[in-house]
């Protein structure tokens, strides 16, 4: 007589999700260490020029103001610049390495491997799985990211004098406010995408950085034209400030046609404009700009931007996987 015995299947749906995030938390334990070291390290580096450096320039920029002659050091003030310059480029294209690393290890190895059909089989369902595996990582990226943007706006701030750049160029628009963290998170979900389609490191790797490369480049070519910009003329075209973003500049002829002629922009006192405006025959100055008040609205855009593609790419992988699944 024999007698079969028959093993009922493990009920995946209330295996709890706490126990799965520290799975993945000891998994991928050394990307964990290497992000908070690099936000500790750039933390680091911007109190450093801020309280050391800053406070150095500083100090010579009085003791010179006390000399009778006076004097220019240039070469303190271009290192500060220099380094401050280093942060905000390594802060604002970090996704790149955020999308390499989920395409390669967070997804794309273990569907190579098989460890993760393993996974779905014995503990856990694909979706819960791929659920734990973007709210971990993603909970580490929002607290770094956070903290790196609290600490940038407060350094970029405190020493504009001591700087050369302005809210309108690249790094300092996204390092200002959750653009910056929204690029992050679309890096996760791309990078995720990347390795459920294809099921392979390295080539999850590539597409997944390509595309974040690609994307942050075609975005940062046209993001002053996510809202409308403010149109000045006459001699407020002509004097404009340094905080003002300059899209266009011209003159109008007397038939209203707008021309690129920039021949009287030079004129700084109110005779030479208007002898200028008359020798060449125009009847107006215009300068289509985007004036610092501008930032919140182009920024924020640009976050929903970004986060609309972070969204599309984390429902085509939860929808790829779920198929694949069944």
């Amino acid at each position: 007589m024999s007698t079969t015995l028959t093993t009922a299947p493990r009920d995946t749906a209330r295996v709890p999700l706490r126990g799965v995030a520290r799975t993945v938390l000891r998994l991928h334990r050394s990307a964990l260490l290497v992000w908070s070291a690099y936000v500790l390290l750039m933390v680091g580096w911007m109190l450093w020029l801020e309280y050391v450096t800053g406070a150095e320039i500083r100090a010579e920029r009085a003791a010179c103001r006390k000399l009778a002659d006076g004097c220019i050091d240039l070469g303190s003030a271009f290192d500060y610049s220099s380094a401050t310059s280093s942060i905000g480029t390594l802060i604002a294209y970090s996704s790149y390495a955020v999308a390499a690393w989920a395409g390669a290890s967070l997804t794309g190895r273990e569907l190579e491997r098989g460890t993760a059909q393993l996974a779905w089989t014995q503990s856990i369902t694909p979706v819960r799985w791929l659920t734990v595996k973007l709210a971990v990582p993603a909970a580490a990226l929002t607290v770094g990211m956070t903290v790196l943007v609290l600490v940038y706006r407060w350094t970029w701030s405190s020493n504009r004098d001591l700087r050369g750049d302005e809210w309108y160029y690249i790094d300092p628009f996204l390092n200002r406010g959750p653009a910056i963290l929204a690029y992050a998170l679309c890096a996760l979900a791309v990078g995720t995408l990347a390795g459920i389609v294809l099921r392979r490191t390295l080539p999850a790797l590539t597409v997944a950085l390509g595309f974040m490369v690609a994307f942050h480049l075609w975005l940062g070519e046209r993001f002053d034209q996510l809202w409308p910009s403010t149109t000045l003329v006459g001699t407020a075209a002509s004097r404009l400030p340094n905080t003002a973003d300059q899209l266009d500049l011209g003159a109008v002829t007397a038939s209203g046609a707008r021309v690129d002629d920039l021949s009287c922009f030079d004129a700084d006192a109110d005779i030479d404009y208007a002898r200028c405006m008359s020798e060449k025959g125009f009847t107006d100055l215009y300068a289509e700009v985007h004036p610092a008040s501008h930032f919140w609205p182009l920024h924020l855009m640009t976050t929903g931007v970004v986060l609309a593609v972070a969204a599309l790419a984390t429902i085509a992988a939860f929808w790829l996987l779920r198929r694949r699944a069944r």
